[in-house]
């Protein structure tokens, strides 16, 4: 069978170029098909249905018009005279029909043919008996044209409904990515496409399939060719499983259909497949939620819904003017993967007009805020299943806290340089986590540094505000060093790191020597088992090597005393240079400025310096340092490891 288009002003047209002349024009949307009633009406028993109508109404209509023509009833002559007229005319008809020539042919309009012009004709080629291709994609609208067309086996055998369901059945349902592309093009098929059960069929086909240990997983990026609906059946369907592979296999659907429907999710996921539409911010923002709503609700592994992924999503939720009930969501399912986040997946930008900073910071507080909230119910949570919680149980929360703390510091030290991001903000965000999460404030005290340098303008009680997130018992030597040499920070900050590093070194000096006569017993038994092995000769050479160590630690302890003995003179000169100024400061007057004073305050009353910059010293040594604290020390006054 041979087919020609010819175009007109009114759509396109379909001729059948078989030597006969056509009988039936069938319109299909703007498409007109110039076809032959006998193989149409041999195959669809409605076309078979609606053509017989026509036939037997076209002689009804010849009667009625020459009736009327007549004007009312006649009589027996004028009867027999009808009948002899209505055969000649059906002879005419009769003769113009086999001629092809005269007669009008048969019209049937199918207004809302499911598949349109195309489907159907691939429909009127396998009427014809014309070999038709099945595929992933016209399976579904050929079995939609069958049942529209009544093309069944009730009406003729190996019809067109069961070649379609035999290929859907035994191709497209047994790979998940067939079955996605059958899925998506029974969005234009609805909704007969679900009352025959395609659609239910595929979403299963898809939720199954991609569950097995079998499947490939490179078909994941084809469900971004799914509408909305389309996928919230498949996640529907996924959901419905309860296995492990198959919750994982969904994640993997979930971020795959993300980031191939919401443009710009994120700097590093810019692809998108070309078969996938561009939709409008309305659109980006329904899916955004859609995706949403299908985040797993526990934790998971973290390896296909991870960190950055979800900070994406919140970037774009931002971006997209999402619900405030997506955002929350989103910010509560990053909180439980916030020690696995990185510094570029917090630093979301502040896309509302209100917001004077360049980053949200309240948003990564919120995530903070939600992140210590969920630590403390899983430790109530082990609490009430176990009396005495081991250490072993605590140790990944632990382990979760401190990476959270190292990200919060990292965080602080990027946005601190914003002059728009006031003290109380920055404050709340590095005291929001509790001291178990960092176990030096070098990172905090870092970030500290750096808005004070980009906040010059700051009062005296902001930056000892500022300046009080800092743990001085907990920075290392090295922070230390810096911070006494700090000029922007005030004299009562650098008194405690002065104080407490003077602490640090006495407790460094008392382990020692308490580590040296525990050490003893050991050498002399090691020694008493070598005499006993060597001889007198490698018990002389074993005794002149521990004189000789004697004698080393006896230099690096005298080279200590006299680094301690130099500190405390310092610190004896600095309480008589207190003294002075708390003696003088009543009767100066109130426009004198402080000598010891480095933000350049003044005194305001007889109360004293100490009184006014709170120089209370707390003589509780921190615990939190690790022996290289020690180490370092001992290598920069000269005293061997």
């Amino acid at each position: 069978m041979a087919s020609v288009r010819h175009g007109s002003s009114r759509g396109q047209a379909w001729f059948c170029t078989t030597g006969l002349p056509s009988d039936v024009v069938f319109e299909v949307h703007d498409m007109s098909f110039h076809l032959h009633k006998f193989p149409l009406m041999a195959k669809s028993r409605k076309i078979h249905r609606m053509l017989t109508e026509q036939e037997e109404q076209r002689p009804a209509r010849g009667r009625r018009r020459k009736r009327s023509s007549d004007g009312g009833d006649v009589g027996d002559d004028g009867a027999a005279e009808t009948e002899i007229e209505e055969a000649e005319e059906e002879e005419s008809e009769e003769q113009q029909r086999v001629k092809g020539d005269g007669q009008q042919p048969y019209s049937i309009v199918f207004p809302d043919f499911p598949g349109g012009p195309g489907t159907f004709e691939a429909a009127a080629k396998f009427c014809y008996g014309v070999r038709v291709d099945f595929t992933a994609w016209n399976v579904a609208p050929l079995r939609c044209a069958a049942e529209y067309l009544e093309m069944t086996e009730e009406h003729a055998e190996d019809n067109l409904a069961a070649r379609a369901e035999a290929f859907l059945e035994q191709t497209v349902l047994r790979h998940p990515g067939d079955a996605t592309k059958a899925l998506k093009s029974c969005e234009e098929l609805l909704p007969l496409a679900e009352e025959l059960g395609i659609v239910l069929r595929c979403a299963e086909a898809i939720a199954a399939r991609s569950s097995s240990a079998t499947a490939s997983r490179s078909w994941f990026d084809d469900l971004a060719v799914l509408g909305l609906g389309m996928y919230k059946r498949v996640m529907a369907a996924m959901a419905s499983r309860v296995d492990a592979r198959a919750t994982e296999a969904r994640e993997s659907c979930l971020v795959s259909y993300a980031r191939g429907t919401i443009p710009g999710l994120s700097r590093s996921m810019r692809r998108r497949l070309a078969s996938a539409p561009v939709a409008t911010e309305v659109e980006q923002r329904d899916l955004l939620e859609a995706v949403v709503a299908s985040l797993p609700a526990d934790k998971g592994s973290g390896r296909v819904v991870t960190a950055k992924f979800l900070f994406a999503l919140l970037r774009t939720a931002h971006i997209l003017r999402a619900s405030g009930a997506a955002r929350a969501a989103l910010e509560r399912k990053a909180a439980t993967l916030l020690e696995h986040a990185a510094l570029e997946d917090v630093l979301i930008p502040s896309y509302s007009g209100a917001a004077e900073t360049l980053y949200d910071v309240d948003c990564v507080q919120r995530v903070v805020r939600y992140f210590l909230a969920e630590e403390e119910e899983v430790g109530e949570g082990e609490a009430s299943s176990s009396a005495a919680i081991t250490e072993e149980v605590r140790r990944p929360s632990a382990v979760a806290m401190v990476q959270v703390g190292k990200l919060v510091d990292s965080y602080l030290a990027e946005v601190a340089s914003d002059a728009n991001l006031k003290p109380h903000k920055f404050c709340e965000l590095a005291l929001a986590l509790p001291d178990l999460a960092r176990i030096y404030d070098d990172g905090v005290y870092r970030a500290v540094d750096i808005y004070l340098k980009a906040h010059p303008r700051l009062t005296a009680e902001e930056r000892d505000r500022v300046v009080g997130v800092v743990d001085c018992r907990k920075l290392t030597v090295e922070a230390c060093t810096h911070a006494a040499q700090n000029e922007r920070l005030p004299l009562r900050a650098v008194l405690q790191v002065l104080f407490f590093e003077q602490l640090q070194l006495r407790r460094a000096i008392a382990g020692t020597l308490l580590a040296a006569p525990a050490g003893q017993p050991q050498q002399a038994r090691r020694q008493q088992h070598q005499r006993a092995g060597s001889g007198g000769e490698a018990w002389r050479g074993a005794a002149t090597t521990v004189a000789q160590e004697s004698q080393v630690l006896r230099l690096d302890m005298d080279s200590v005393a006299s680094r301690v003995q130099e500190l405390e003179r310092e610190c004896s000169s600095m309480r008589r240079a207190i003294k002075k100024i708390d003696g003088s400061g009543g009767g100066r007057s109130g426009g004198s400025r402080s000598p010891g004073s480095a933000d350049g305050s003044r005194p305001a009353a007889a109360t004293g310096w100490r009184a006014r910059h709170g120089c209370k010293f707390s003589t509780q040594v921190c615990d939190s340092h690790a022996r290289n604290v020690v180490a370092s020390r001992a290598s920069r006054i000269g005293m061997s490891p």
